[in-house]
């Protein structure tokens, strides 16, 4: 195939082209040439600043088989993009988010649930809008220009190597120092993530197929829980870790939050439910796989040593070791007074 890919240096940008380029496909990148410049010389580059006038005119008069779309948030960016690329590409595979959907805190959303409010296109208030209601607009430009075409990809928690936010990778870098760990909540609270490698090789399989409609792009296979994963973490290493799982009532009284202080992880009635709790069936039909935990694990944790050491002692997403200790010595000295 003849692929497009929109940005492709970024962060899921490299596995899906390195995936596409395995797989014998043509691939050209469109983007401003400033992250990561050479990083595919085997691939065409074109330049273009999606936030200038004209910033697609370098994609004007070429022809596709399949665009991917993977950092636009900015309706505008779609709207230019699909309006030079309609007639001139047969599929167009934009990455939204979960996101999208209007209520996070009812569990279980599949594909048909309500979504957000989509952003203005221009006024005031478009810049200002919700990273969700934005990602809709987005996703609606899209059906409109490429109809059956359209592929909207939906995933929640994208981790593994190359991952910035550190919301997965603070888990196996904890787990790996050892000692006691504050365990979030019940074992059986709900957890979902998707290694990057396995949403952009599945999303390359979505063009090789042409396969159009919305997934929601999440896993494990089946429903888990964050002691799953914990534990899942822990078997990767030998040592004296060691979790104290401390309620979520508890927790919130000492305000330690789901997805910040206690990444991954959320539970009933929680505003980031619908986050741990999205419905896969369609995505697994459409040939959506799972490497194993370890996997993920193994590879993420070989890229965070690799990283700089002020990154590597400075996580993005965590609670502080110094806090840790407070919140476990005080549910220690809690459950001491109800003894």
């Amino acid at each position: 195939m003849k692929i497009l890919v929109l940005g492709g240096t970024g962060y899921i940008g490299p596995h899906l082209v390195n995936h596409a380029l395995e797989r014998g496909h043509e691939v050209t990148l469109f983007n401003r040439g400033r992250t990561r410049p050479g990083l595919f010389p085997k691939a065409e580059q074109l330049i273009g600043d999606r936030n200038a006038p004209g910033g697609h005119d370098a994609l004007k008069g070429r022809q596709w088989d399949v665009v991917y779309d993977l950092p636009a948030t900015n309706p505008q960016w779609v709207l230019g993009a699909t309006a030079v690329l309609k007639g001139n590409a047969k599929q167009y595979v934009y990455v939204s988010s979960t996101a999208a959907y209007k209520d996070f805190t009812r569990s279980f959303p599949d594909e048909t649930h309500p979504t957000q409010d989509p952003a203005p296109l221009e006024g005031p208030d478009a810049a200002s809008a919700p990273y969700g209601n934005k990602k809709v607009r987005c996703e609606q430009l899209v059906q409109a220009a490429f109809g059956e075409g359209a592929t909207i990809v939906r995933p929640g928690l994208i981790v593994g190597p190359g991952d910035l936010t550190d919301r997965f990778t603070y888990w196996p870098v904890r787990i790996e120092k050892g000692g006691e760990i504050l365990a979030p909540g019940k074992p059986d609270d709900p957890a979902q993530w998707i290694d990057a490698r396995d949403l952009t090789e599945w999303m390359v399989r979505l063009g090789e197929s042409r396969t159009g409609g919305v997934f929601n792009a999440v896993g494990p296979r089946t429903v888990c829980g964050i002691g799953e994963l914990l534990y899942g973490i822990k078997a990767c290493y030998a040592n004296d870790a060691q979790f104290t799982w401390v309620p979520e009532a508890f927790l919130t009284a000492n305000k330690v939050r789901s997805w910040a202080e206690m990444p991954v992880w959320s539970f009933t009635g929680a505003g980031t439910v619908a986050f741990s709790t999205s419905v896969i069936e369609k995505a697994k039909a459409a040939g959506l796989t799972f490497r194993p935990l370890a996997t993920t694990v193994r590879d993420a944790m070989t890229w965070y040593h690799a990283r700089p050491a002020a990154e590597q002692e400075r996580l993005r997403a965590g609670i502080s070791p110094e806090r840790e200790k407070e919140v476990l010595a005080a549910w220690h000295a809690e459950r001491s007074r109800t003894r």
